[in-house]
């Protein structure tokens, strides 16, 4: 009987019978050298040779601003005589200002929220940041609670689409600051996630409670919906990542809240977290909010900020060269060592934009025993006050009194949704204004 394994075993080699050819390694037969080969050789050299001269290369995406902040629009203007606001420009990008953005948002009538409800578009539009600033930090409303206007010249009401494309141009976008600043992330946050109802927290983790206390104005109810906010886009990426609007991996907007001044180190540990060594590839910027927590004591808070604005460019060198130390030539210099760090960081080159937000106005619900030290002539005074002293640090500001004077506020303080969307459209548009193809 053969068995299988018998039947397959190889045969021993026999030295006088020579092996199939199957079972011979092939050989490899020399390249012979002929005046044909070598011309088809040198024409696919020069081939190779032209594709890479003349195929673009491609590069890596350079964030830039739209096309009618960088360049002259002409458009035939509609003016009606003794109008004491004009009709806003008949131009494509000036869309989104003349309609409700928040037609296809989660619980649009639920809330009963129209973006047309918050500002009021005119013309002309704002043509650099110098104006804008200005004109969002003055403006007003006619009425309590009416539409937001800028003076003298218009913001934008940006669509969703707009503001991922506007948040995409950075890398990060880093809010420093308190509560208040807080809200404008979770603003934000509606923005991009089209939700009115729960954009603004975390309503992936929400009990039955949180689901009914913290809905729609009553996000931003400090006392109820605090520790519910979102703090980082990157929670709804990790969470809820179908809420989003935005491309994946775009965006990136984090608060880290440096509430008052001595800063804890824990805290200026997270900023510097925060901040790459090396020059990313998209630029940072920067929104910083204080006051109430130092009582709008203008040297605390100027000392915050300078603190910030240290360790920010200590830890991110390619924000700038600086030329010396901050503090062992200010005493020979003979000026504080608070005013140096504001000169530092002013010196530094490269683009580093910053922001600086003052607080809302006071409301009637503000406790009396605050009414001295934070009361509206306190407020007035120290936004006025920060204005000019930021400024001489290289920080623009955005003054935010006059927007929330006449709008509605849960404790005298904070802002309900309403005035908070507007607070961080205002923001977008001071984004959208920076100059990013210069980076």
């Amino acid at each position: 009987m053969t068995y299988f394994a018998d039947k397959h075993e190889p045969a021993s080699p026999d030295p006088n019978v020579s092996p199939p050819r199957w079972t011979l390694a092939p050989r490899m037969s020399s390249w012979s050298v002929s005046p044909r080969k070598i011309v088809s050789l040198v024409l696919a050299m020069a081939l190779v040779y032209y594709l890479n001269a003349s195929l673009p290369v491609s590069k890596p995406h350079k964030a830039q601003r739209p096309s009618y902040l960088t360049e002259h629009l002409l458009y035939n203007s509609t003016v009606l005589p003794h109008a004491a606001f004009q009709p806003p420009e008949a131009l494509p990008h000036r869309h989104a200002d003349v309609v409700d953005t928040f037609a296809s948002f989660k619980y649009r009538n639920t809330c009963n929220i129209s973006s047309l409800d918050l500002h009021s578009p005119f013309a002309p539009l704002c043509t650099d940041r110098k104006s804008l600033l200005a004109a969002m930090s003055s403006g007003g409303r006619i009425g309590h609670d009416a539409p937001y206007m800028p003076r003298e010249c218009d913001m934008r009401w940006f669509s969703t689409e707009e503001i991922c494309e506007i948040l995409a141009r950075f890398e990060k976008v880093i809010i420093l600051g308190d509560s208040m600043m807080r809200h404008v992330v979770g603003s934000l946050n509606v923005l991009i996630r089209k939700d009115l109802g729960y954009g603004a927290v975390t309503d992936w983790n929400f009990s039955p409670e949180e689901r009914q206390d913290c809905f729609c104005n009553y996000q931003f109810n400090v006392k109820a919906c605090s520790v519910q906010g979102i703090f980082k886009t990157g929670d709804v990426v990790k969470n809820d990542p179908e809420s989003l609007a935005c491309p994946a991996n775009t965006i990136d907007v984090i608060i880290e809240q440096m509430i008052r001044f001595p800063i804890p180190s824990e805290e200026l540990d997270r900023l510097r977290a925060l901040l790459p060594a090396k020059k990313p590839t998209r630029p940072y910027a920067f929104v910083f909010g204080h006051g109430l927590w130092n009582d709008l004591d203008l040297q605390a808070t100027l000392d915050w900020l300078d603190t910030l604005l240290d360790v920010t460019v200590n830890q991110a060198p390619w924000l700038g060269s600086l030329s010396q130390p901050v503090v062992s030539h200010a005493r020979s210099r003979g000026i504080s060592a608070a005013a140096a760090r504001g000169e530092r960081s002013k010196q530094a080159s490269g683009f580093w934009p910053r922001l600086f937000l003052t607080p809302n106005a006071a409301g009637k619900e503000k406790p009396d025993e605050w009414l001295v030290s934070q009361g509206n002539k306190a407020l007035m005074i120290f936004e006025e006050s920060v204005q000019e002293e930021v400024k001489r640090k290289g920080v623009e500001h955005l003054g935010t009194w006059n927007m929330s004077i006449q709008s509605n506020k849960f404790d005298g303080v904070h802002l309900d949704l309403r005035g908070n969307l507007v607070k961080a459209m205002m923001v977008l548009n001071w984004l959208n204004m920076l100059e990013v193809e210069n980076f």
